[in-house]
């Protein structure tokens, strides 16, 4: 492989030395953002579609396609099982959004999503071995509202050419709805990775957390800011991982959620806000002084920062306090003020920090070990199973306070996942292959080291060309001076 332009690891060697903690830090998220521009200007986005199969002449096009194609059609609708061994179906997710809450820059219009989801794409793809595609879709009814029922409808219409299908960046309440009443009545998994992929890898990371401050999942009090469908998830997934539901406390746009709140009462539209405000914060707790106090552990998946986390706040918890605020593209809070603010083990959603908690590093797995057993779901135990596998794959490997979690670049995390959640949609009765946990490891590994040396030869061979290393300096050099 050609070698990098320039490491992004090193970017900030190209910044002035005087550069304050908080000015790099801003500094490095326009920079993204701006690179972000460039490349895909570059390359015209970053996915693209290429034969699986060979052709060995003009004539084959007549097996591949007409007339010999027929017979793939009508043995397909006899029997409509036949088109995950006869098509690219069981390999094949679909990445549907409907851009009403992309990242951190909430409504983006229908096509303002596609560079996330190709970006989905792309993760899974060389991460996981699974082909996917990005399918932005216009939800707005004739009031000009997001419609729960279109996205609903649409996927039920599109499953029969996928294998799975990934929802993202669905605005709530709507995100609800959807994947509950799809889990159900899809003939194929369907995945939230908002909210599933984002409390598997969450659950990952605490668990490792708590391992190296010598805490209980059972026994710590814990903070969770923000109420939306990442953070209703993972208080889901915690507690069925073992954390006690009187312990925990979350806090929404307004205050808290509790037994008394109104907003949520008999409200159909936020039922999972009413399910947590039903078990958990007995007390009724209200404020942010009261919460913090003495709490273990805080997951913050709110607004971007970097101000909507306090440090006073920080100085409330008890010893050793494990600290996640994972907004993008700016967290909650600066790391290195949550550590001067008193917090032991800082975790963000951002790769330039240490401790990125990162769906990547748990959907492409997940979905890959689905597909392979045919799993008809993802159940709650699928997700929990996978951040168990990936904590103890770090484990394995050293852990430490500032690296608890996998990292993408450890590719051999992916097909252990995978396998793991294999064996574990068959211990659920949820799949229809019954493969044992070394065919499920050896399937994964093969097509993920396939994906990645087929992108190598690529761009050796110059087919995915290589941008000048001249236009990255310049971009840094825009930043700095708006910086200044």
């Amino acid at each position: 492989m050609p070698s990098p332009i320039i490491s992004l690891e090193s970017i900030t060697d190209l910044l002035p030395t005087n550069f304050s903690e908080a000015q790099i830090a801003k500094a490095k998220t326009l920079f993204y953002k701006k690179m972000a521009l460039q490349m895909h200007a570059f390359y015209g986005g970053k996915m693209q579609t290429i034969p699986k199969a060979p052709i060995y002449g003009f004539n084959w096009f007549n097996v591949w396609y007409t007339p010999g194609v027929s017979a793939i059609s009508t043995t397909i609708k006899d029997n409509n099982n036949t088109s995950f061994e006869l098509s690219n179906r069981n390999n094949l997710v679909a990445v549907v959004s409907d851009s009403t809450r992309v990242l951190g820059d909430g409504d983006c219009t229908p096509p303002g999503g596609l560079g996330v989801m190709e970006g989905k794409a792309m993760l899974m793809k060389y991460l996981g071995g699974v082909d996917a595609v990005a399918l932005c879709i216009d939800s707005r009814d004739k009031s000009g509202e997001p419609n729960a029922d279109i996205i609903i409808e649409f996927v039920k219409r599109v499953q029969w050419s996928f294998g799975a299908i990934n929802l993202e960046d669905i605005s709530q309440p709507n995100c609800f709805k959807i994947l509950d009443t799809l889990r159900e009545e899809c003939n194929i998994p369907v995945w939230h990775d908002d909210a599933q992929g984002t409390a598997c890898v969450t659950l990952a990371g605490v668990i490792n957390a708590l391992k190296l401050t010598g805490k209980k999942m059972s026994e710590i009090k814990i903070v969770l800011y923000g109420a939306g469908a990442s953070n209703t998830s993972i208080a889901r997934l915690m507690i069925a991982d073992g954390a006690d539901p009187n312990k925990i406390i979350m806090f929404d746009s307004r205050s808290t959620l509790h037994k008394n709140n109104a907003r949520y009462k008999d409200n159909p539209l936020f039922y999972r806000q009413w399910e947590l405000c039903q078990t958990t914060n007995p007390d009724c707790i209200t404020t942010p002084e009261e919460a913090f106090k003495n709490a273990d552990l805080l997951v913050a998946l709110s607004k971007p920062g970097p101000d909507t986390i306090k440090p006073e706040w920080i100085t409330l918890m008890a010893d050793k306090p494990i600290v996640f605020v994972c907004a993008n593209p700016v967290p909650e809070i600066y790391p290195y003020q949550a550590k001067e603010a008193g917090a032991y083990i800082v975790a963000t959603g951002r790769g330039d920090f240490p401790n990125q908690v990162n769906n990547s590093v748990c959907f492409p797995s997940i979905l890959k070990g689905t597909l392979l057993v045919s799993a008809r779901k993802i159940t709650d135990g699928m997700a929990i199973c996978a951040a168990h596998s990936i904590a103890e794959f770090a484990e394995k490997r050293g852990i430490h306070i500032e690296n608890i979690m996998p990292n993408m670049l450890e590719w051999e995390l992916f097909p252990k996942v995978a396998a793991d959640v294999a064996m574990q949609a068959i211990k659920e009765g949820v799949a229809l292959k019954n493969l044992s946990w070394q065919q499920v490891y050896e399937a994964a590994t093969r097509e993920i080291r396939e994906t990645q040396e087929l992108t190598k030869l690529l761009q050796e061979k110059g087919y995915i060309k290589q941008m000048d290393e001249s236009v990255i300096r310049e971009v840094m050099q825009e930043v700095v001076c708006e910086i200044l």
